[in-house]
């Protein structure tokens, strides 16, 4: 199932407090940002409002989680929870920095969930790590996840996922430090293609993705895309929304039928973040949730 543009309903938080103020992953030196702190800061709200009109006019509703002091990386709201057929599985952070972002992000689904946009909020096992849908990506032509382990996430959070939703998840050890997240080096498009940065995988990884991605529909990128955050991509339709992107990969894409539309968000991967960490989907549904949707709205 492709999603239409109207029906898209995304979750995002203005980078009001957005900044470089840790070093949690390659990407992020605090110390060049704070050497041009207000210019960089400038440049991060005019590149959020950029991306945030270009989804509106694409048809998506957005709803906002509030922006707060100190916590500089709760505008990557792909990390907040994996939601899917309208359960949100609230995210549990594995750095220090990032795990006072955890009540506020359950305080917006409780919100959420008080105006019907979900229908539940759950937490996960104690001691289990999972970083939201940065490391647990719905691949909708599959009816599955693509979960990613090893950095920032427990592969334990497998059999978490598998059981809540009743829907299959691959998990994938992530190995490069600079593809910390799966959401960084892995992105399912609406037609069964998969962009990946091969490197980003164990042999066993690459592996399991070739086993179940026929070749021709197998788009490895790059070192030039991927170190662009190509793979951290919001699909809605025929729409790709990237940061950047090289014209080969462009072409590629528009011969596939898709229409590439870049919204330059280089402040944003100096946090190691893109187009993708910076908004999250509540409108997925599994291939038997929305069969038994459209029955029942039909």
């Amino acid at each position: 199932m492709t999603v239409s543009r109207s029906s898209a309903h995304l979750l995002m938080c203005r980078p009001e407090h957005f900044a470089v103020l840790y070093a949690i992953n390659p990407w992020m030196d605090p110390r060049s940002w704070a050497l041009d702190d207000r210019v960089l800061t400038a440049a991060s709200a005019r590149q959020w409002n950029t991306l945030y009109r270009t989804l509106a006019e694409l048809g998506a509703t957005v709803e906002l989680v509030p922006s707060v002091p100190a916590l500089p990386d709760l505008v990557f709201t792909a990390n907040a929870a994996v939601v899917l057929n309208g359960t949100a599985l609230l995210a549990r952070f594995r750095h220090p920095q990032r795990q006072a972002e955890e009540p506020h992000f359950e305080a917006a689904f409780r919100a959420l969930q008080a105006r019907g946009v979900v229908h539940s909020v759950m937490r996960l096992p104690d001691g289990v790590v999972l970083e939201g849908a940065g490391d647990c990506v719905f691949d909708q032509s599959r009816d599955m996840f693509w979960m990613g382990y090893g950095p920032r996430s427990d592969r334990a959070a497998r059999a978490v996922v598998q059981d809540l939703f009743g829907t299959e998840v691959v998990a994938l050890e992530l190995v490069d430090p600079r593809f910390y997240h799966m959401d960084t080096a892995l992105s399912p498009l609406p037609r069964g293609e998969l962009m990946y940065v091969p490197s980003a995988f164990t042999p066993e990884g690459r592996a399991e993705i070739e086993a179940r991605v026929p070749r021709e529909l197998r788009i490895e990128l790059a070192a030039q895309d991927a170190n662009r955050f190509a793979a951290n991509a919001v699909c809605l339709g025929g729409d790709i929304l990237l940061s950047r992107c090289s014209e080969k990969l462009s072409a590629e894409l528009a011969g596939r039928g898709y229409q590439v539309r870049r919204t330059p968000l280089d402040s944003f991967l100096r946090s190691g973040g893109s187009a993708f960490c910076l908004t999250l989907a509540l409108h997925r549904r599994s291939r038997e949730a929305e069969t038994a949707w459209t029955s029942a709205v039909a």
